[in-house]
This record gives structure tokens, sequence and C-alpha cells, in this order.
């Protein structure tokens, strides 16, 4: 059996075949988790950790001792934080706190990755010290980050940052700061110090029935494409899923003989959907038209070939860029001015239940939504109680009836045929 000296920093050729060892030390060590998570190759921490061993091994092309460098082996074991360590490293440190203890998903760890690294970047270009240390992060420092995110000039909209966009970035350092108080033993700046403040309302962007009904009619229903992409639409106006949701849709997940089946959405959180009729007819209809047994539910047409090594279909799984494109060629061709996206239709399902009667917090489970407050936005253009209210009691001044004219209005007219006549 191959030994592990984790005190010697001899350096392996290569981890696996398209995956280099720089990565792991150099980027970031949780990456490799990522990439193996990606290809199916490992479920855990613990699998990735043996996996990686084996690998080493292997490429080391021996059978007897073996020695792997410590700064590439993930451990539960992590070393203990200071004042003086590396933010960077923290970060990383951090990041596998999330994945281990938290049990985040990979996209918010990625996404906190990005905040944060932003966050240090901007650091060592403002202190123009290119190793900072725990210790440079103050009240002061956050402040003037604040102002920096605050002025910056988005490069996809070409407009400043939204408040909403400000606050993702802060609450990740918050999150950041609070690991560093709570778990390492840091006196650091506390969390509650960074006020995220309010951001600005938004109203969600719908589509009326008009706009439904020609976004629905305009697919080419002779093509598998098109049938697919109807069901699609059903899917996503039905069950008010995300994009991201819809295409990790299974076969044997959604049960169409009940009409209802259990997705994950964001933070792993599970809940229940349902189909409506028109939904499951599309859906059969476009069962039909496969003779694969492929494992996603809706699968491309074009693009790249099947992988070689694919036996479940899954190089086939329609992708969330994808829906995105179909979505807006279908906008497009149904004449609709209105820039909707797929969660256009999420929005819709949720406005059009609560202007059906139901309560808040029905629409809150259909939708997954942690805090009720999410969903309240749907209030804004849903109240009709409001509308029958102005409807009721508002009066414009000095009209009783708009289809009469009122003697003083007749009376200015009178005198002003007088005045003519006379001119």
């Amino acid at each position: 059996m191959p030994t592990v000296n984790m005190s010697t920093r001899t350096k392996p050729c290569k981890l696996f075949a398209n995956f280099d060892y720089k990565t792991l030390d150099v980027v970031d060590r949780t990456q490799g988790l990522f990439y193996a998570k990606q290809h199916s190759v490992v479920n855990s921490l613990l699998e990735f950790n043996i996996y990686l061993l084996l690998q080493l091994v292997i490429c080391g092309g021996i059978v007897t001792c073996y020695t792997m460098p410590q700064e590439l082996f993930l451990t539960d074991n992590m070393s203990k934080l200071s004042l003086k360590s590396d933010p960077e490293n923290s970060i990383l440190q951090y990041l596998e706190y999330c994945e281990i203890q938290k049990n985040l998903t990979q996209n918010t760890i990625r996404m906190y990755h990005f905040y944060l690294m932003d966050f240090v970047n901007w650091m060592r270009e403002f202190q123009k010290d290119p190793k900072p240390t725990i210790s440079n992060i103050d009240l002061e420092l956050i402040n003037k980050y604040r102002l920096n995110l605050n002025r910056r000039i988005s490069a996809k909209s070409n407009q400043e940052f939204k408040r909403s966009t400000q606050k993702t970035f802060l609450v990740a350092i918050r999150a950041f700061l609070k690991y560093l108080i709570v778990v390492e033993g840091i006196e650091m700046v506390s969390p509650d110090q960074i006020i995220l403040g309010k951001s600005e309302d938004r109203v969600p962007k719908v589509l009326n029935k008009d706009q439904m009904t020609r976004l629905f009619e305009v697919q080419d229903l002779n093509k598998r494409s098109g049938v697919r992409d109807r069901a699609i639409l059903e899917t996503f106006f039905s069950t008010g899923l995300r994009v991201s949701e819809l295409v990790g849709l299974n076969r044997d997940s959604v049960n169409l003989s009940t009409g209802e089946f259990t997705v994950i959405g964001k933070g792993r959180k599970a809940r229940v959907v349902y189909l409506s009729p028109a939904a499951i007819q599309w859906l059969k209809r476009y069962m039909s038209t496969r003779n694969d047994n492929y494992k996603p539910l809706f699968l491309r047409y074009s693009g790249k070939h099947m992988e070689h090594d694919d036996l479940d279909g899954e190089t086939l799984r329609l992708t969330p860029r994808s829906v995105q494109r179909l979505f807006k060629k279908y906008i497009k061709r149904g004449g609709i001015s209105t820039n909707a996206t797929p969660h256009t239709l999420r929005h819709t399902f949720a406005t059009d239940l609560l202007r059906e009667g139901a309560d808040l917090r029905s629409v809150q489970e259909l939708l997954g939504h942690s805090n009720v407050s999410t969903t309240q936005i749907y209030t804004h253009v849903t109240n009709t109680q409001l509308k029958e209210i102005h409807r009721k009691f508002h009066r414009d001044v000095g009209v009783k009836n708009p289809k009469a004219k009122s003697a003083t209005a007749v009376g200015v007219e009178e005198d002003s045929a007088e005045v003519t006549s006379l001119v």
C-alpha cells in the first residue's frame, strides 16, 4: 500500500488528465473540488481527497512510497488564521468552510470568491500594498470601498452599479468578517457596522395577456425544436421555475400523471411545483418526438456533437444561455416590445396568481422565496383593491359627470360665440 508523507513538499507532475496541480495551488484550492464535481468524479470533500491521492500515486507511476504536497490536500483541519494572515489565503479557507460546514452551493461559493477577491484586489491597489494582511481591514477601508462601488460603471449596462448590486458585494464581506470573528476568534470590525442601506424599489417586469398569446403562438410546431420550445414556455408559466431549475430537470423527476414534482432551488431548498393541463399536454407531445433514453428533460438539437463517453446525454442538456437565446428569438418574432427574459415568465406567473386572488404566503411557497418580503414586490402591480378605491372615490376638480357639460362650460362657449360674431 502506498504511504503519504504530509510533511514533505515534493511537487507531483500532474493530478489528472485535464487538471494541473498549479490550478489548485495558485489560483484557488476549491477549484479542484469544483472541477471534480462538474465532471462527476466525486461528490464530497472526502471523496475528492481520496481521489486526489490515488491520482498522485498513478501519475507517479509507482506503488511504493509517494509524497504529497500538503497545500494540495483539502482538509477539514484548517490552520488557524490571525491578523497577520494573507487575505487571499484566508478567503480560500473561508470558502472551504462554506463548502464543508455551511453546505453552500458551488455557484454561491464562486460568487463569494468573486466578490471577496474584488475587495482584496481593490485593497492592494488602494493601499499600494502588494501583500496586505487581515489587519489592514477596518471600517474606514470598507467605507472607502463602498464609495468605490457606488462610483463604478457597469461594463454591461454602462451605468452606475445599482444599490442591490452593491449590497451583494457587502453581504459577502460581512459574512467573511463574521467567519473571522466567530470561527477564527480574530478581533475584527463588526459586520453590524457595515450598514447595507435601503435598496431602490423595483417593479417586476410582466407580460400582459396579449403579449403572452403572441409569445406562445410563434413556435414552428413542424419542427421538434418548436414543440420543445412550446413545452418549455408552458412549463415556465405553469410552475414559475427559474431558468437554472428548468434546465436541470430530468425525465424521471417530472410526474406527468399527477402534474406535480419537487424541484431543488436556491440554497438547495426543495419545493413542490405544479403543471397545468396545457403544460402536461405539451410536455407529452414533446416527449413523443423523442426516441432516446437520455436523462435530461430538455435536449438541444444544434451545436457541438454529443461526447462519445456520455451515456446519459448530459452533453446534450440545454443550458441556461440557450434558453435565454430562444426566448429572445420568440420575443422578437412575436413583435413584443418589452425586453423580456425567461425570468419575466416567473414574474408573470406570480403576478397572475395574485391577481386571481391567491394569498401571498402561498405564492411565496410556489416561488421558493425564503422571505415573504421578496414576494411582496408583486403587490405593486396586483393591488386591484387600490385601483377600485381610486376609481370609486377620485373625481377630477369641478367635474361631476364627464359626459355632461356643466352650465359654466356652456356659458363660456356662448360668451366665446358672441365675441366671435362681434369680430
